[in-house]
């Protein structure tokens, strides 16, 4: 719960911002607008408008809203890639003078082409497919083959060939002589080639690495995808969040032209002398804080696109323009099974953790076949020629049965370790399975609340629009001074804020109800009406 404090206009816009961005329930503020206010907690942007509206009450307050124009608030900090990659990308185009025509659709490719988190997870999938290439290698015959060629000079005494030896080789020799110039510093050129060749027969922990090396491969495509999932809803949510800046913007504009003709239009009467000084001071009071309230959207939509931007891979500083509005459509519900089912089938995060328990399982029965005896073959086969003197061949074939006799200490050791791996991951994937059921049941929920919103969102902007409607007219009749005319238009301004407010959160619901399921990135389109 955030303390009572008293803030400026301007201070509730930036701090609504600031609580939107870091996901802060606005139920949780509570906002004293004057002192000795007894307001309850309220929505901050519905506070933001009454506290916006009740400046035109009296002269007393026009100094509270002339302070608030010059006042210091919460200021809102874009997420940086820092702390999530997912908030960052990598550059694909520099920045041109031309204004980039963005859709929904078109950011989504950017982001799935461009976005740092994703990036990430495609390098550490590589990563791991490389790793199961390696082992693979265990399983296949490993061949290599070398040569060499060269002059080469011996000096038989230093190999041990002393004269008395060489003499006892004399007899061997034609008339039991060694040959003059018999020397025993000897000169020849030596060339070979060999050719090597290593395989494992059979080996358990190579068995049961292999399976490890292939569960960790599936992993990490499952956490790649999970990841895709991620950029999905990131940026179609940023997306839509700067289609309702957008449209605020343009409704302040409004607003500021309507605030504008007021108050030229009470100020000639006010010459005239047939309304009184105060009808013009509201009115000015009212133009004022429509001009705020313009800096502060403005302000908001250009540091959301810069986020978007951030997201996507195009430069900070490149113009946009958003080409889609704001999609609506009611969403046929389905039952928490039907949603359960669907998920546990295509949840990437779920198939992830579910490879991750195959792996550990694995890495656990490679531990316990380090008892087991393992056979490998191997071999060479090289040829020599010495001085051209014709080649002789060498051959070597053997195999070799390693059998540990005496290592259980170490074993031991590996094995209880591997299997305490195992079971934490197993005891993940359980939990998971509860999680994505209370996702899913959570999402069904909000779609079927933020629905009802919209609904009611709806019927309040008819309302007010009939309320401004008679108050018009009681004001041309010269039944009521302009104090009930600003009033109504308050009241209409924050009902079509919170209708564009209520269709957000309910495409964001919708999104959030796909990514519960496992279905956002094939179809986010679908969710959202396109």
């Amino acid at each position: 719960m955030w303390p009572n404090r008293r803030v400026t206009l301007l201070g509730l816009r930036r701090l609504h911002g600031w609580m939107r961005k870091n996901g802060t329930p606005c139920s949780d503020l509570c906002i004293l607008v004057a002192p000795g206010s007894s307001e309850k907690m309220m929505n901050v942007k519905q506070r933001f408008h009454v506290a916006r509206r009740r400046a035109a009450v009296g002269v007393s307050m026009l100094f509270f809203a002339l302070l608030s124009m010059s006042g210091t608030g919460v200021v809102a900090q874009n997420p940086s890639s820092a702390a999530d990659p997912y908030f960052g990308s990598v550059t694909a185009q520099p920045v041109s003078d031309q204004t980039l025509q963005l859709s929904l659709d078109d950011a989504v490719r950017r982001g799935l082409e461009n976005n740092l988190g994703l990036k990430e997870a495609e390098d550490n999938e590589q990563i791991l497919h490389g790793e199961r290439d390696e082992a693979l290698q265990q399983f296949l015959p490993t061949i290599t083959l070398t040569g060499d060629t060269g002059y080469y000079e011996y000096n038989l005494a230093a190999l041990g060939f002393s004269s008395s030896l060489l003499s006892k080789f004399a007899p061997l020799f034609p008339g039991g002589k060694l040959p003059p110039g018999f020397s025993i510093i000897t000169k020849d050129y030596l060339t070979d080639g060999t050719l090597h060749f290593t395989e494992t027969l059979f080996s358990g922990p190579v068995i049961a690495g292999w399976k490890a090396a292939g569960a960790a491969d599936r992993s990490a495509y499952f956490a790649k995808m999970t990841a895709r999932g991620q950029v999905v809803q990131n940026v179609a949510d940023q997306y839509l969040r700067c289609i309702v800046d957008a449209s605020e913007v343009d409704d302040s504009k409004a607003q500021v032209a309507e605030a504008q003709t007021l108050y030229d239009h009470t100020h000639a009467e006010h010459e005239a002398g047939t309304v009184a000084g105060i009808d013009e001071l509201r009115a000015q009071v009212e133009l004022q804080a429509q001009e705020q309230a313009l800096i502060a959207a403005q302000n908001a939509l250009e540091k959301d696109q810069i986020l978007l931007k951030r997201e996507i891979g195009v430069g900070p500083g490149q113009k946009i323009s958003l080409t889609d509005t704001a999609p609506y459509n009611e969403l046929a519900l389905e039952t928490p099974a039907e949603v359960l089912t669907i998920a546990y089938q295509d949840r990437q995060d779920y198939q992830n953790l579910q490879n991750q328990a195959v792996e550990f399982k694995a890495i656990h029965a490679a531990y316990r076949s380090q008892r087991w005896p393992s056979l490998k073959f191997e071999g060479y086969y090289q040829t020599s020629t010495v001085n051209g003197a014709g080649t002789r061949g060498n051959l070597l074939a053997m195999g070799t049965l390693s059998v540990p006799i005496f290592r259980e200490a170490s074993l031991r050791g590996d094995e209880d370790a591997s299997l305490a791996q195992m079971n934490a991951v197993n005891a993940q994937l359980d939990s998971l399975r509860q999680q994505i059921d209370e996702q899913v049941r959570s999402a069904l929920l909000d779609v079927a609340a933020a629905a009802q919103l919209v609904d009611v969102a709806r019927s309040n902007v008819a309302l007010a629009t009939r309320a401004l409607g008679d108050e018009t007219d009681r004001v041309n009749a010269g039944v009521d001074d302009n104090l009930p005319l600003v009033t109504a238009q308050a009241a209409l301004i924050a009902a079509q804020d919170n209708l564009v407010e209520s269709v957000y959160q309910y495409n964001t619901s919708k999104l959030g109800l796909a990514r519960a399921s496992g279905v956002l990135e094939q179809q986010y389109r679908v969710f959202l009406g396109r």
